[in-house]
């Protein structure tokens, strides 16, 4: 049945242009990114990693959580609309499998934008002139920052079940990016889910310091099971309305 939810999810978005989205607006934190480093490239001396550190600043603390925000409210406006509540709630599928398709769909989404935030990263590393191909570690933190995108977007789809807005719960997933980024630079990220995208992805930083990969797991875990129950506990118990 999940199989067959996964396949209803991509129907809805079969007519979407929401690539347009995910290919133009990364494109800025790149530019930004790489306008950055090439003002204060007398003081960033690590090559890649340099780049990278600026490359994040902007990416990962002003984009990434508000991408997935725009996704995940998309996905549920569908629902929102008209009365499609009312049929999703009528479905003779489990309420778990309706929103683990929606979270599988939404994964694809994140994983497949840092590849391409990889491909922009790289680009814009050759065109201000650093030499050979990015770092293998750069790749392993986009990838990993993915796992932290995953607890977004899980939380992110239970607020916009929640809120019929589609503008509030992006405006939601700003603010909890730039508290994320405060709140990693003080030293408390496990405990807040914006800031585990920031901290799997090492941003703006240019050496690894995820020091602990099992907190991080565990932190990972404890999000994203408490926002997949919520979620799925909002849909077994939400009521059918006119």
């Amino acid at each position: 049945m999940l199989r067959a939810c996964i396949k209803t999810e991509r129907m809805k978005l079969r007519h979407a242009h929401l690539w347009l989205v995910f290919f133009a607006i990364p494109l800025l934190p790149t530019v930004l990114g790489a306008a950055n480093y090439l003002n204060n490239i007398s003081m960033l001396k690590s090559e890649w990693y340099s780049l990278w550190t600026q490359h994040s600043l902007f990416y990962a603390n002003f984009f990434y959580g508000p991408l997935i925000a725009i996704y995940c409210s998309y996905i549920w406006r569908v629902e929102h609309l008209n009365y499609n509540w009312n049929s999703l709630m009528t479905m003779p599928v489990a309420e778990g499998d309706i929103f683990l398709a929606k979270l599988l769909l939404a994964l694809r989404c994140t994983v497949t934008l840092q590849l391409w935030v990889g491909v922009l990263f790289s680009i814009s590393g050759k065109l201000v002139g650093l030499p050979g191909l990015p770092p293998a570690e750069i790749l392993f933190w986009l990838l990993r920052g993915s796992l932290g995108g995953m607890v977004i977007a899980a939380l992110q789809l239970l607020l916009s079940m929640m809120i019929r807005s589609f503008a509030v719960p992006i405006a939601i997933a700003l603010l909890g990016s730039v508290a994320g980024f405060l709140l990693n630079n003080k030293g408390f990220g496990m405990i807040w889910p914006y800031s585990l995208m920031m901290m799997g992805m090492n941003a703006n930083k240019d050496t690894n310091v995820l020091s602990s990969p099992a907190g991080f797991a565990a932190a990972l875990s404890v999000f994203l099971v408490l926002f997949v129950s919520m979620g799925i506990w909002y849909l077994r118990h939400k009521d059918v309305h006119a």
